[in-house]
């Protein structure tokens, strides 16, 4: 009975193998032709079948880790390279929570392996470092809170090959002009408290409808759609980029640019 059992055990296993699909390549590839073991050596299979999975799948972590930790070491050796700086290093009270390299984005993917460090042009640094101070005397316990920064040009195809095609592909601009984050002279951002965290804006960073855009707040605080607290926050957050030189624009409550678009394309290379 119990050589039956075991059989059965071993042919079922095998169906399991022809019908199930593995991401691992070793457990696509056809079975074995089935041969006849007994209990130790089905124990012993069992285990060794087990060990190797594990030891395949700790080695891939481990090598994926290493090669995200290479790549990101590498982007922010480029970007320093390119003359860009870290905009903590001018003004450490500024905070950063680069959406794009996680997977809280609306690509659902971390394109900057990781990153946690906002680098821009060292002149729109400055610029930001002085937005921050404006702040902190309009407010000691808000500090600007930085979604994303400069974007690498080879990042900017890796998220067009993602919305390339699909309905997203409008909220992409085309790599090869480039957006003007591209340039490290843009930047997206919010507002953060210090007890009560990131200040309500009424939309969350990267919503792609109408009541994001600064144009119609009106409409909708008229509406209720938005709160006055919403509108306010909104407004003092254009207040203090506005007054350090930055503009805003009217279908993004969170991006500023640094100069104007020419200006931009004629003054700064784009960052690779």
């Amino acid at each position: 009975m119990v050589r039956l059992f075991i059989l059965d055990l071993i042919l079922g296993s095998s169906f399991l193998l022809f019908t199930c699909q593995s991401p691992t390549k070793e457990i696509q590839e056809p079975p074995k032709e089935f041969e006849p073991m007994g209990e130790d050596r089905i124990a012993k299979s069992i285990i060794d079948s087990v060990t190797s999975v594990d030891t395949l799948t700790l080695d891939t972590v481990h090598r994926d880790e290493r090669e995200i930790t290479d790549s990101l070491a590498l982007l922010e050796k480029r970007l320093e390279g390119q003359g860009l700086v870290d905009v903590q290093e001018l003004s450490p009270d500024i905070k950063i929570s680069l959406k794009y390299a996680t997977s809280d984005n609306f690509l659902e993917e971390d394109v900057y392996y990781g990153l946690r460090k906002c680098y821009l042009q060292p002149v729109v640094a400055e610029m930001l470092a002085k937005a921050q101070e404006i702040l902190r005397k309009l407010h000691p316990q808000v500090s600007l809170l930085v979604f994303d920064g400069v974007r690498p040009q080879s990042v900017q195809f890796r998220m067009w090959n993602l919305v390339k095609g699909t309905d997203q592909q409008n909220y992409v601009a085309e790599p090869n002009r480039g957006s003007l984050h591209n340039f490290g002279a843009a930047v997206d951002l919010g507002l953060h408290h210090r007890d009560t965290g990131v200040l309500d804006m009424g939309t969350s960073y990267d919503y792609f409808g109408a009541l994001a855009q600064p144009r119609y707040e009106g409409k909708f605080l008229e509406s209720g759609e938005l709160s006055l607290p919403q509108v306010e926050n909104r407004r003092l957050l254009r207040t203090v980029m506005n007054r350090a030189g930055f503009t805003g624009i009217l279908n993004e409550w969170w991006h500023f640019n640094a100069f104007p678009k020419e200006e931009i394309r004629e003054r700064f290379e784009i960052v690779r």
